[in-house]
């Protein structure tokens, strides 16, 4: 599930990435602008930005990181109870409870597994947090850098490449 998530994150990170920004844009990626009458239309390369906006290639490391370590903790925590579960499974079967000993420890690890698919599923929120979090900063720093560069330029329309999305306009 972690591994799902992180993968989605990572490809949320994509799509609202591409959504807007680039702090350091070149020739190439700057905005490639045709003349339609007197509108001047520009777009944006989306990889561009991934591949070279620095805040991108950071988060992009961060998330992968928080997203193995969630899932190193969860597997590791996995392991253990599975481990649990087999020495009680034998001891069970080598008669070394009574039935109140082996309904007290199955509870136990009843409880246990409903922990851990709790502490999975709060991890994951947490996870997707941080991602929505990033990605709003993203969307907000894109969105700026694009404003401020187009005060200039003065483009009728920019659109983020490969979509239909505008990241500026005239009114």
């Amino acid at each position: 599930m972690v591994r799902v998530m992180s993968v989605m994150a990572i490809a949320l990170l994509a799509m609202a990435s591409c959504n807007k920004e680039a702090q350091k844009v070149d020739e190439k990626t700057q905005a490639h602008a045709t003349q339609s009458g007197s509108v001047k239309i520009a777009y944006v390369e989306v990889d561009s930005i991934m591949s070279q906006y620095k805040f991108c290639k950071e988060y992009s490391l961060i998330l992968q990181k928080k997203s193995q370590n969630i899932e190193s903790a969860l597997a590791a925590k996995q392991n253990s109870l599975q481990a649990a579960a087999a020495k009680f499974q034998q001891d069970v079967q080598n008669n070394k409870y009574t039935q109140q000993q082996a309904e007290a420890v199955q509870a136990n690890l009843q409880k246990q597994g409903a922990d851990l698919q709790a502490l999975q599923q709060r991890l994951g929120a947490e996870f997707q947090n941080e991602i929505n979090k990033l990605n709003k900063e993203l969307r907000d720093r894109i969105e700026h850098y694009i404003c401020e560069y187009n005060k200039a330029e003065k483009y009728g329309s920019i659109f983020i490449k490969p979509s239909d999305n505008i990241l500026d306009a005239q009114k």
